[in-house]
């Protein structure tokens, strides 16, 4: 005889995959703890209602108060990020420490895809997170966000061509390794002249320091200011530490490879995207040290 499943039970087998789509959806872990764990408070809720709180299918229940709970949270999270200081980028996280069914498909996993995702409404990013990470079809989800079907396709491919996403392809690709590996050296010996080299004309770089650390307040566009501001840094840490200014990495986060840097007595992670000629048109610096908690930040 198969026993009937109990909400404890199905949350905790469903835990996993619940916190990768909060976490897609908020681009925020700490914020994808909270909606998973207000979650479960539901379900034990619904299952100890005086009806007797029937429901057919937990793991669609638990999917669906998640979904919902989490749009909740991005409309309250939106205000605010307004009054964020400087550029608000999703928090990293080192995918080891990611359980597998948090992982799920990697694509939406992205941190410049997480970044990208906050120009959606709610309901669009609940639509594209649903589809392309976890496979689920427009009818499954339109029950989730009480629409048509229809509507819930025209969700999906509206935000595909938001973000740029091919919907026969995988995610665009970042910045191949060997690359990487190129501008962590040319960062390390002070190489500006490789650094900008590398650099599209028109690239644009976002530092988020959330008002913690000194970093730029507005996006940087164009190869020049980006120069700029990056002499900037290895001036100011030679001033610090002439025999090593700065120390770089690779790290492996969000499903992709980043730069770790260390330099001035502070840690930055720098996430780089390539363009189809393979120079860089997009950078991400993180610097705010209440959203590297959940990295790996050791150079030894």
């Amino acid at each position: 005889m198969t026993l009937p499943m109990t909400a404890a039970s199905a949350w905790q087998s469903e835990r996993n995959r619940l916190l990768g789509i909060a976490y897609r959806m908020l681009g925020d872990f700490g914020h994808a703890e909270d909606v998973v764990s207000e979650v479960a408070i539901d379900a034990v809720r619904q299952e100890r209602r005086p009806d007797g709180g029937r429901v057919d299918s937990w793991p669609a229940w638990l999917t669906t108060v998640c979904v919902r709970r989490s749009v909740d949270r991005v409309r309250q999270l939106a205000t605010v990020r307004e009054d964020y200081t400087g550029p608000w980028l999703p928090e990293p996280v080192d995918t080891a420490r990611l359980p597998e069914d948090a992982v799920a498909n990697r694509e939406l996993l992205s941190l410049t895809l997480l970044h990208l995702a906050e120009q959606l409404a709610p309901e669009a990013r609940a639509a594209l997170v649903l589809h392309r990470a976890f496979g689920m079809s427009a009818p499954e989800i339109a029950e989730i966000l009480e629409k048509t079907p229809a509507a819930v396709r025209q969700l999906i491919s509206r935000a595909e061509r938001r973000l740029e996403i091919d919907p026969e392809a995988p995610a665009p690709r970042a910045k191949d390794r060997a690359a990487l590996e190129e501008l962590v050296a040319a960062i390390e010996h002070g190489d500006i002249d490789t650094v900008v080299a590398m650099l599209d004309r028109d690239a644009v770089l976002w530092a988020d320091g959330g008002g913690r650390v000194r970093s730029a307040r507005n996006p940087l566009f164009g190869a020049a200011r980006i120069a700029r501001f990056f002499a900037g840094i290895l001036g100011k840490a030679a001033a610090v530490d002439p025999l090593q200014p700065v120390r770089a990495r690779l790290v492996d986060v969000n499903g992709g490879p980043a730069v770790l840097l260390r330099h001035n007595g502070r840690t930055d992670v720098l996430f780089v995207d390539g363009g189809p000629d393979g120079s860089i048109r997009e950078l991400r610096q993180l610097s705010n040290p209440d959203k590297l908690t959940r990295l790996s930040l050791d150079f030894g």
